[in-house]
């Protein structure tokens, strides 16, 4: 399948392609446009939007769309990508809905990210699914350990 969004990926457009690609569509094919193309496109490509505004896989509220596609795909009681969900949209929101103290530093290893030159979206994705590979793996131990908030929560 197809999915789209909006071009210059930060943290939500990379760790949504992660996860689709990880735990919802192993064969995903991920497209990055121009905000004003996205649904054109979508439409176009038979493409899934997400990340973008007004559509089911985006912001609804104070959640990311990362948190959208938990929902939609029945991935939410899965308290490892649930603490994944928290820490992402800490990153990419004002952190006022789960006050995740991880959010801060995923915020500037995303920001760190942009500013190493890759020649496209999808080429800055592959490089930092290794970060969202790491942060499952602490997410997953986490919540092995009983502490399925983070390490940081007080």
């Amino acid at each position: 399948m197809k999915w789209i969004t909006r071009e210059k990926v930060k943290v939500d457009r990379v760790a949504c392609p992660w996860l689709i690609s990880h735990h919802v569509d192993k064969d995903a094919e991920f497209l990055f446009v121009p905000t004003d193309k996205v649904m054109e496109i979508a439409a176009k490509e038979n493409a899934i939007p997400y990340d973008c505004k007004d559509v089911e896989l985006g912001h609804h509220g104070k959640e990311c769309s990362f948190e959208a596609i938990l929902r939609k795909y029945n991935l939410y009681d899965d308290l490892a990508l649930r603490l994944m969900g928290k820490i992402v949209n800490g990153a990419d929101t004002d952190n006022t809905l789960w006050h995740q103290p991880e959010g801060a530093g995923l915020e500037a290893i995303a920001e760190g990210f942009r500013h190493l030159g890759y020649k496209n979206d999808w080429e800055q994705n592959q490089a930092e699914w290794i970060v969202y590979d790491a942060l499952h793996a602490y997410c997953r131990a986490m919540v092995a350990q009983g502490k399925p908030e983070g390490d940081f929560k007080s």
